[in-house]
């Protein structure tokens, strides 16, 4: 619907596909709920955000923005449906200690081997330090806890003192290093490299069955958005959401084509972590499922980036590194999260590369070309964030900025 010459969307439905955290629906609920508030004090726009629903097909919670006008009583209203993988990551870290080491390590070289390495240097020269950093910080840890082993023999001692020397540097590794990295979020990350290769190659029965349900969840919302007929179809992800976002889509695609024509679909990556596995020589389903989505008409979409994160792939065309260069790329929006957060915020965040890396869909602080809660609730068609600024909004009440 049009107010004077800006869209106006009255309905829409949101598939949401979360990072790579240890969270639940009911906890995204929570932080979008918190977001909302932060996005209403700064626009004077009005969000209410309603319990978690754990229904079927997928958990979801509504969204209704009120907006100015007197024929705009009704405002907008969204139904976000979270897609969040809290079950793989139970599977993948409720494990003892030193199966995780192994599968991390185990992943690591995977991701050598099949050219991860040199593809993420290629094209993201930060994201290849941050998939080295945990491996390495670790590696560190275990030479130091070598070489304390080995002080006895350095110091001449006879051999027979190795039988207390052996246990006390595994305990100092295990009780004493280890738990300093875990700041880092070390063994997550571990976690993170071991579905970023399962994704890639599509070889895990118990991921492969997580996807598959996922895949007939999405097929069950997208049939429910045609029946009710929404202005809207908006499927967004962050993280490693966006390779379980581009599997889910990209297999409809692939299998019913038809039903994707019945919709106008708008896919939104965020921080978007695709090129983590598509650079991988083993995703060949995923390329192809990539390349599904540029090229299917009626789907736009918009690759958010932010130059001060350094876990995504910072103005790389991912559809052109996914092997598709004549495709129809998608539409690369850059954000700075210093016009985003207050100078106090941003000075505090900004060296903790996991909190940054959040931020696309948490809450702001002052009015920009971005909120994640604006796109997801507001009264605008979220391709319309390719151009945005406050001009093209609806008629709303001033607010003071409080960033200002």
């Amino acid at each position: 619907m049009i107010q004077g010459d800006v869209p106006i969307v009255r309905k829409r439905i949101v598939l949401h596909f979360p990072g790579f955290e240890p969270l639940n629906a009911q906890a995204h609920q929570a932080r979008y709920a918190r977001a909302a508030a932060q996005s209403a004090r700064v626009w004077n726009l009005p969000f209410q955000v309603g319990p978690l629903v754990d229904g079927a097909p997928i958990p979801f919670f509504d969204v209704s923005a009120a907006h100015a006008g007197a024929d705009d009583a009704a405002g907008t209203k969204s139904r976000i449906f979270v897609f969040d993988h809290q079950a793989l990551v139970a599977l993948l870290t409720d494990k003892p200690f030193h199966r995780r080491l192994l599968a991390g390590y185990a992943s690591a070289a995977r991701v050598v081997w099949q050219g991860g390495l040199v593809g993420y240097f290629r094209h993201a020269w930060r994201f290849g330090l941050f998939f080295v950093f945990p491996f390495l910080l670790v590696a560190l840890a275990c030479l130091a806890c070598l070489g304390l082993a080995l002080t006895p023999l350095v110091a001449g001692l006879p051999g027979w003192n190795l039988v207390w020397s052996l246990p006390v540097s595994v305990a100092v590794f295990r009780y004493g290093l280890m738990p300093r990295t875990e700041r880092f979020h070390t063994l997550h990350l571990f976690a993170d490299w071991e579905l970023a290769v399962a994704m890639a190659a599509v070889d895990r029965a118990d991921i492969n069955l997580w996807l598959e349900r996922a895949i007939a969840s999405a097929r069950a919302v997208l049939m429910e958005a045609r029946d009710a007929g929404c202005d809207e179809v908006l499927v967004t992800s962050h993280s490693m959401g966006s390779t379980v976002a581009a599997h889910v889509i990209g297999a409809l695609l692939e299998r019913e084509p038809a039903l994707m024509q019945e919709h106008r679909l708008t896919f939104v990556t965020l921080g978007g972590a695709i090129l983590q596995c598509a650079l991988l020589r083993s995703a060949d389903r995923l390329r192809v499922r990539v390349g599904l989505l540029a090229q299917t008409a009626g789907i736009d979409w918009l690759d958010v980036q932010c130059l001060t994160d350094s876990i995504h792939f910072y103005k790389a065309p991912v559809v052109a590194c996914s092997g598709h260069p004549r495709a129809r790329q998608a539409q690369i929006v850059t954000i700075r999260l210093k016009h985003i957060l207050s100078a106090e915020r941003y000075a505090r965040i900004k060296h903790d590369f996991l909190r940054v890396h959040r931020q696309y869909v948490l809450g702001p602080d002052r009015r920009s070309s971005f909120d994640f809660t604006l796109m997801t609730a507001g009264p605008l068609p979220a391709f319309d964030f390719a151009t945005f600024s406050q001009a093209t909004l609806p008629p709303i009440p001033e607010a003071a900025d409080p960033a200002s």
